[in-house]
């Protein structure tokens, strides 16, 4: 004789524990009806349902829920990497919580697993030859990308591009930005 199903069981547990937390129509939402749930409050009965070797309940697939769900998983990850790699380039804490609302804590862990060595201060200001270059790549970029320069997720993406092409940190970069976007420079 084989054991219980897995799946009554975990049906029974549910079930109990919407009926515990008040959820009745939850409990009901699994095709419960009034009846059933009655039979519930008996303890011989849940241990007749929980331990039925012939399963008396049927799954379905909500397939659009399932698939929006394992989209969630897959842009999840491209955040993670993305994250990632601003940090790598020298993205502040400030940054990283404004355009993707992580913590200091989560970002302070983020960095621990990336081996990043803890920062003590503000990055250097740019050199007049830095400053000067910095603006002639950014200026040309936008142009060529046609940025509006109030789109600041795509300045940031942008920003993020120069500080890899020109070693220089991320949060230096943006604030060097931010400042030419403020003066009106362009």
């Amino acid at each position: 004789m084989s054991g219980p199903h897995p799946l009554n069981q975990a049906v029974i547990a549910q079930a109990l524990h919407d009926l515990r937390n008040g959820q009745l129509r939850r409990a009901r939402s699994m095709g419960f009806d009034a009846q059933d749930l009655d039979a519930l409050k008996n303890p011989a009965m849940v241990a007749i349902l929980a331990n039925a070797a012939i399963c008396w309940c049927s799954v379905t697939i909500n397939r659009d829920v399932l698939r929006r769900l394992l989209s969630q998983i897959h842009s999840f990850a491209k955040e993670i990497e993305e994250v990632d790699r601003l940090l790598r380039l020298g993205a502040s804490t400030e940054l990283i919580t404004r355009f993707f609302g992580l913590t200091h804590q989560e970002i302070a862990l983020r960095r621990d697993i990336l081996g990043l060595p803890k920062r003590k201060g503000r990055h250097p200001v740019l050199t007049e030859e830095q400053d000067a270059n910095l603006w002639e790549l950014w200026s040309a970029a936008i142009k060529e990308r046609k940025i509006a320069l109030t789109d600041e997720t795509t300045m940031f993406a942008l920003a993020a591009d120069l500080a890899e092409s020109t070693d220089l940190p991320l949060s230096v970069v943006w604030s060097a930005i931010r400042g030419w976007i403020d003066e009106g420079q362009i």
